[in-house]
Parts: structure tokens; sequence; C-alpha cells
């Protein structure tokens, strides 16, 4: 009986090993596209590139390693953005462990200047048909709005590149130029069109990036994307790893109301008219000391407006614009004269606003809209030229009522004694005092009020 138990114990076990060991092999051969890959996170960009799109992209990036995802999706749609919030983003993309796919979406949607760059840095690059990209010149050459033309060789064949633009413009394309081709090499992409994007402002449609080999696939929907892309090898931080996301469930993030938020208060109009908002309300409060109201709501405007433009490229120069333009009108409004002061500080409030932000701090158009500047310089003028001049003229006026309404008035003696009497002002027998003898019927002045005696000098002697 021992005997016969030995045998089936041992059975049972080299059962359980040989088990063990055909399920290894059996995973070991499994078909990538059985097997159950991790979750794809996807995150929408749209508009100009700020701080609030790095603080959206930096959430989603720590989301998606919480996750375990197996690929990060960025689609893009922007005109371009911050400078240092693109290298932000850039050095997000680069410094991932979870690959990250920029796919220029939906169709119509363009990856420009900033968008460019943010496309080279992803570990795979993509577009939807009918979407383009390009245009990478820094948006402070040439003139607003509008990149520099390229230097063009004189007729002897020279190189006139040297002598057009400033020396500060050259620095600025150069320095453009070596980071987006540092990014081609890297990814193994068309490093002459990338210096071309920024030299001559050059575009490329969906297609024509793929045969470029600016961008990897052009995909319509997500699901194309995932299929054209399953299986490529990327290095994600310093590891290489094959694509498994051709059945992968994709979970979309929202920006959370934080994001939203910091978006809002970084637009440079919303900032510059919490600037204003600000100034005004603690201005009033200095002015009517009490009202508590215009103190906090100033305060708090102000400590807000501060935050942003600290996080925007701000110009000095503009600030000290707004800081003298508002000097400005508050002269006008305690000296009231022929309103050049006031006219002056609208002036200089108006420029303060269009040279707020630093232009070279962005590759878009970045400053204040022109209808915010109007609106804020009138109504600076309205509310410290005619508002508070209003109010600075009802506190000169003089008391009427209260008993410093008797400053001023003129009365007659009834009675005097050495020093003292008294004397009768709107049917009022009053104690008063003067600095010498009076005689009944005088008629005096009322020049001080000490308790319940009146200070009074004759009107006869009034200087």
């Amino acid at each position: 009986m021992l005997a016969l138990r030995f045998p089936l114990a041992l059975v049972a076990r080299l059962a359980m090993v040989l088990f063990a060991a055909g399920y290894l092999m059996l995973a070991s051969v499994v078909p990538s596209e059985a097997r159950t890959p991790g979750p794809v996170v996807l995150v929408d960009v749209k508009g100009a590139i700020g701080v609030g799109t790095a603080y959206q992209l930096g959430n989603a990036f720590k989301a998606a390693r919480l996750q375990d995802a197996a690929l990060i999706i960025i689609r893009l749609d922007t005109p371009g953005g911050l400078v240092s919030a693109t290298r932000d983003i850039i050095q997000l993309i680069l410094g991932s462990p979870v690959p990250v796919a920029v796919w220029v979406a939906p169709s119509g949607a363009r990856a420009a200047s900033a968008g460019t760059y943010i496309a080279y840095a992803a570990h795979v690059s993509a577009m939807a048909p009918g979407t383009h990209l390009g245009a990478a010149t820094p948006i402070q050459l040439g003139s607003p709005g509008l990149p520099s033309p390229r230097p063009t060789p004189a007729p002897d064949g020279t190189d006139k590149s040297r002598s057009q633009g400033s020396a500060m413009e050259r620095k600025i394309v150069n320095d453009a130029v070596a980071y987006l081709k540092a990014l081609a090499q890297l990814r193994g992409r068309n490093a002459e069109w990338a210096e071309k994007a920024v030299r001559d402002a050059a575009t490329l449609t969906a297609d024509e990036a793929v045969k470029d080999r600016v961008v990897d696939v052009v995909a319509a929907n997500i699901g194309e994307l995932l299929a054209k892309i399953d299986g490529r090898l990327v290095t994600a931080a310093g590891v290489e790893q094959s694509l498994a996301v051709r059945n992968a469930i994709v979970t979309p993030l929202e920006a959370d109301w934080k994001t939203r938020l910091i978006s809002t208060l970084t637009n440079p109009n919303i900032a510059f008219i919490l600037l204003m908002i600000g100034v005004y309300g603690i201005l009033f409060e200095f002015w009517s000391p009490g009202l508590t109201g215009p103190g906090i709501v100033g305060g708090i405007s102000l400590i807000v407006a501060l935050m942003a433009l600290s996080a925007l490229p701000i110009s000095y120069a503009g600030l000290a614009l707004l800081a003298l333009g508002i000097a400005l009108m508050v002269t006008e409004a305690f000296a009231p004269g022929f309103g050049i002061l006031g006219i002056g500080g609208a002036v200089a409030l108006a420029l303060g606003g269009m040279f707020l932000f630093d232009p070279s701090g962005a590759d878009i158009n970045f400053g204040v809209a022109w209808p915010v500047i109007l609106s804020a310089t009138l109504t600076s003028a309205l509310l410290l030229v005619g508002a508070l001049g209003f109010l600075m003229r009802v506190r000169r006026r003089k008391v009427v009522t209260g008993s410093e309404e008797l400053i001023g008035l003129e009365g007659q003696v009834v009675s005097w004694d050495g020093n003292e009497g008294r004397i009768r002002i709107h049917g009022e027998t009053w104690a008063v005092r003067a600095d010498r003898s009076l005689s009944p019927g005088t008629r005096v002045s009322v020049q001080d009020r000490q308790g319940l005696t009146l200070i009074v000098r004759p009107i006869e002697e009034r200087t």
C-alpha cells in the first residue's frame, strides 16, 4: 500500500510541473494581437499652447504612468503658442517612460509653429487627412504677423545672410533651427525640412509630410492610427519597447477645473483686465477708506493678475507705461487743469497695454487685444479723470451740516466781558472767545471751535 502511494504522489508532482511549463510555453507563442494591451490615454490639445496646456499634459502624463498605459496620444490642433510652455511640453515628452504619439487631427486641424516642434519631439508622429503642419519661424521676426524671408544670395553667388537682419534676429532663428534639427535627429525625421520650416516658414500637407519623412503615418481615426503603429519599435526614456496597441482601450482624459482656470487666467486679455481691476479697487479703497469692498476685490484681483503675469513673457517697459498712465490720470484728478495730464495718461495706458507682453516669448501674435486696450483706456479716463475728479471736488466743498457747519459763518455780538462773550448765529446763542474785547453789535466771523466755545474775529479785521 505504501509502495503504491509513492508513485502516485510522484506522478502528481510531475504533472503539475509539466502543466506549468506548458502554460509558459503557450504564453510565449501567443501572437501580440491576442494579448490584452495596456490602455491608451487620449489628450485633446486645441488652441494656443500656453501655461494651461503644459499643466494639462503634465497631469495626463502622471495619470498614464499610474494606469500603466501603453501609449499617450496627443490630438493636436494649434496655431502655436508660448515658447516656454512649448519647451516644457517637449521636455515632458522626451522624459516620459510611456511612449507619446502626436496626432494632428481632426481633418482641417494644423500643427503650426509650436505644434511642429511638439510633433517632431513625439515618439510617433501622425496626421489626419486634410491637415497640415510647419511655419515654425519665430513670429517676432519681420513684419507683425509675418515671418522674415529667407536671405537670398547675391548675383555674384555670395551669401547675403550676414548682412540681412539684425544680429538678434539671426541668433533667434539659428537657435530655433538647431532646436528643431536636434529633435529631428533624435527621432530619425527629416532634418533638412525642419530647417526650411524655420527659415522659410515651409508647410506640408499630411501626405507630403509622410513622403518627406516628417511624420510617420496618416490616419483618419484612432482605430486606424493604433492599427498602423502597432508593433512599432520606439525608445522611451532610454528603454526600447514595441507598441502593442491594436486592441487597446482608449481612455480620454478631460481637462479638470484647475486646468481650465489656469488657462483662463493666463490669457493675456484676462490677466490685463484683472490687473486694471486690482489697481482701481485699491486706489478707490485709499480714496474712500471704510468701504472695504473695493479693497477686497482689488487685492484679490491684483494678486491673481500678478500670479498670471509671472507665468507669461511680460515686458517691464510695458508694465512701467501702465503705471505711468495711471499715475498721470490720478494727478489729473487731484490737480485738474487743461486735461494734458489726463490725455498723456490715456496714451501711456494704451501703449502699456500694447507692449505689456514680450513678443519674443511666443511664436504667434501674443498680447492684449485692441478692443480690450481701448475699453480699458476709456474706462480709466472716465473713472480716474471724471468720477474721481467729481469726488475730489465734492470733498473740497464747504461742510453744510453738523458742528463743522459753523466754521466761516458770521454772527453778531450779544454781550461781552473781557475776551469772552456771546454771539447769535442762525437764531442760536453761542459762547465765544476772541483775542480782544468786542462791543455788542459787532459783526464777527467764526474761525474755529473748541468744545462748545467758538473762536471768532471781527469781520473788519479779517484778511
